[in-house]
């Protein structure tokens, strides 16, 4: 669920029939060049156990690659196929920020409105708008650092009940709304909070109403599977790897104090579940006006600026890109509870790229970049191969500016930055010191930077289009 940057194909044709018991082919024309290509990366990252999932990319609304690989339940041994359910993690924002935009144009309420009026536990933070929470410049405190911390993790949490810690611990302000972009899970918690009371129904009920059912997305709901149990046919289960027990894991199996098991009653943030096919539904109706209009769309998929003229390079639900090369580019990434999710929107060459997987590994690899470049007609890049010691000498324990502790791991030798305790982000060296965030767009990367011994001092990360531009110190 959480995206800090804001935030991924089995070998020949001829190799197919061997792995029937394993794989789900959905592509049309075994001569498409790009679906070949295609497979062939996404079948060598299955075959080196780095990707288990579904992959749908289309052009111009029609599919030209659509493949499941791996296994859907790991206790049953039921594989994954085209009609397959996951939870979204933080691709569920979009559908969230479409709900305000639906009350919006129905004229219960305004963008500009404090969220007080509908929130009165947030008195303590007034002048934060609905447009602050959508596109991330509230200021808000992480909800989950919070929960962490204050609540009895023997229970799950609800939306009501984070609002009440906040109310009761009143944490501080990051900066004043509009000051500066940052990525908030806490603001889309609160946006569903506001869906709920304005329109008087469930969150989940509401987007069922005004966008689900509307577009015939019949594999898309809201779901929380610890809060409210039920059973769901073609399911994928979402896996961690438990170092302890050497094997991948459901998250409960953790207990109830792990954070995805007792913050599982929160919405919002997360917790829409889909398929690649109703997510194609989704996009191809974003280009139309059933839902929206044109100003409505120019608001969803523009960056905002700050008070200092930043571009925050996010929309409402929407992190925005413009490239050279593919134009504007609108993206989404999640993870949460085993699952890894992302959607790619080339608006400008109306290209899709709907990546869903149901395992959180540290082995889990996201090609976004070399799909896109198939997509493009380019070369797929390979990596630069680092020798081991090289990747273990930036390993290590970090200090942000912000007096933040980070984690740069060295795990089955390959690079990662932790982001949280089932979800890390590969590095993939492009040179001897400098690494790319594997899939992530636009762009970040790290740079590791040496003393006059060759030692490991800092590293310099880097997202142009966003204007970050950081270091941290080395501390063990």
């Amino acid at each position: 669920m959480k995206n800090y940057f804001l935030t991924l194909l089995i070998g020949i044709i001829c190799l197919i029939s061997c792995k029937e018991n394993t794989e789900t082919t959905k592509f049309q024309s075994k001569t498409n060049p790009k679906a070949l290509k295609l497979d062939k990366l996404y079948s060598e990252l299955y075959d080196k156990g780095n990707f288990n999932g579904s992959v749908l990319v289309a052009e111009n609304g029609n599919v030209i690659f659509e493949k499941s690989y791996g296994i859907a339940d790991e206790q049953t041994n039921r594989k994954l196929n085209d009609s397959t359910i996951f939870e979204l993690a933080s691709v569920s924002k979009q559908f969230t920020a479409m709900g305000i935009v639906q009350l919006v144009k129905e004229g219960k309420l305004s963008y500009e409105d404090d969220i007080t009026k509908y929130i009165p536990e947030l008195n303590d933070y007034k002048e934060i708008t609905i447009k602050n929470l959508l596109n991330h410049t509230g200021g808000l405190p992480d909800y989950m650092e919070l929960a962490d911390k204050n609540w009895d993790k023997s229970k799950i949490a609800t939306n009501d009940d984070i609002l009440k810690l906040f109310n009761q611990v009143k944490p501080k302000k990051l900066f004043e709304p509009n000051e500066k972009w940052d990525y908030s899970n806490t603001g889309y918690l609160i946006l569903a909070t506001i869906i709920e009371r304005v329109s008087g129904q469930k969150f989940g009920q509401y987007l069922h109403e005004k966008i689900f059912k509307p577009l015939d997305m019949k594999n898309t709901f809201v779901y929380r599977r610890r809060f409210q149990p039920k059973e769901i046919q073609n399911y994928a289960n979402g896996y961690i790897y438990s170092d302890s027990l050497q094997k991948k894991i459901l998250p409960d199996e953790m207990g109830k104090d792990f954070y995805v098991v007792f913050l599982d009653g929160i919405v919002g943030d997360g917790m829409v579940n889909s398929n690649p096919k109703d997510l194609l539904k989704w996009d191809r109706t974003l280009y139309g006006n059933n839902l929206i209009n044109d100003q409505d769309r120019n608001l969803i998929f523009s960056s905002t600026m700050t008070k200092d003229s930043s571009q925050t390079d996010y929309g409402f639900g929407w992190m925005i890109d413009s490239t050279k090369t593919y134009g504007k580019i609108a993206s989404h990434s999640g993870g949460w509870a085993g699952y890894i999710s992302y959607i790619e929107r080339n608006l400008d060459n109306d290209k899709t790229i709907i990546i869903l997987q149901n395992n959180s590994l540290s082995s889990t690899e996201i090609p976004i970049k070399n799909t896109r470049r198939i997509l493009y007609n380019q070369e797929v890049e390979k990596p630069i191969k680092l020798d081991n010691e090289i990747l273990k000498s930036y390993a290590g324990k970090y200090l942000t500016d912000t007096q933040k502790e980070k984690e740069i791991a060295f795990e089955n030798d390959k690079l990662y930055v932790v982001m949280s305790t089932d979800y890390k982000m590969e590095l993939v060296p492009v040179s001897k010191t400098k690494f790319i965030v594997d899939g992530w767009s636009p762009e970040v990367s790290y740079t590791f930077i040496l003393n006059d011994n060759g030692k490991v001092e800092k590293y310099r990360v880097i997202q142009e289009a966003q204007g970050i531009d950081k270091t941290a110190n080395r501390i063990k």
